[in-house]
């Protein structure tokens, strides 16, 4: 049974994406995808249950998708190619595709643990990615290759410790590191309150009131981070702002960051 939050975020990502586009029939297999729903609950099992880390089960990456769709859009919209509309090779919806492949199974790994959770997200993805393609492109073996390639490039660079070149995997780790308003932090600090190594990120998250993904001033993307106090720094300056700095998508990003009540201290 999905959860309403779950429900939620999926009306918001069918509302905002066609079923008579290749993004929005793509969109609709993913949620609907039994094997894809039990490698992301089971994900999300093992990170909080297990290890006492915040989600990175189906909501986190049905949130992740959304922000990875919003950035992407703001970039197109500002006139900003993809890498495979720059190298003739696919169409906007063709790398919308990729993004959303992606955002959606990037965490999938968590089912195995932490470390190198990255590569064994594009493992467990693979055979998913398949078939998810087969359906969407049956008749266009290339387009398969391409967006397959595109999607594990994004799903093994979330992490912002190997190097990226396009831009819809620069889109990935930025979307992730966004998701850091503190409700991502209510299941952990519920179910433990004794003090171990990796709290600051739950802590840091928790102080996390809003995060804003809008369009920029003098850049394509303005991103804003309001937080009650100013532990949430911690997750600008040490989870967001990493992932900025190495995604091929940083030339065009706006980073603000505010305690409420105070001026924001620009980054980027």
């Amino acid at each position: 049974m999905k959860s309403p939050k779950e429900i939620s975020l999926e009306k918001k990502l069918y509302s905002i994406l066609s079923p008579e586009e290749k993004s929005g029939e793509l969109i609709r297999l993913l949620c609907n995808d039994r094997e894809v729903q039990e490698m992301q609950d089971y994900a999300n099992n093992v990170s909080i249950v297990r290890l006492g880390f915040n989600d990175h089960g189906p909501v986190h990456m049905r949130k992740v998708t959304l922000n990875a769709i919003r950035l992407f859009s703001l970039l197109h919209k500002a006139g900003v190619q993809s890498s495979l509309e720059h190298d003739n090779v696919g169409t906007y919806q063709d790398s919308l595709c990729a993004v959303i492949l992606a955002s959606f199974l990037h965490d999938v790994g968590m089912a195995v643990g932490r470390e190198d959770h990255e590569l064994l997200s594009s493992t467990l993805a693979i055979s998913v990615i398949n078939r998810i393609l087969d359906s969407l492109y049956p008749d266009n073996l290339q387009k398969r290759v391409v967006l397959r390639s595109i999607a594990l490039e994004g799903i093994v660079g979330h992490m912002a410790n190997r190097r990226i070149h396009s831009i819809e995997a620069g889109i990935i780790l930025i979307a992730d590191g966004c998701d850091m308003e503190k409700g991502r932090a209510r299941i952990p600090m519920t179910i433990s309150h004794e003090a171990k190594v990796g709290d600051i990120h739950k802590y840091s998250s928790n102080a996390i009131e809003k995060v804003e993904i809008k369009k920029g001033g003098e850049k394509p993307i303005s991103i804003h981070v309001s937080m009650s106090n100013e532990v949430g720094f911690f997750q600008v300056e040490e989870v967001l702002y990493p992932k900025i700095r190495m995604s091929p998508v940083k030339p065009y990003i706006e980073l603000y960051a505010k305690v409420i009540g105070q001026d924001h201290k620009q980054y980027l």
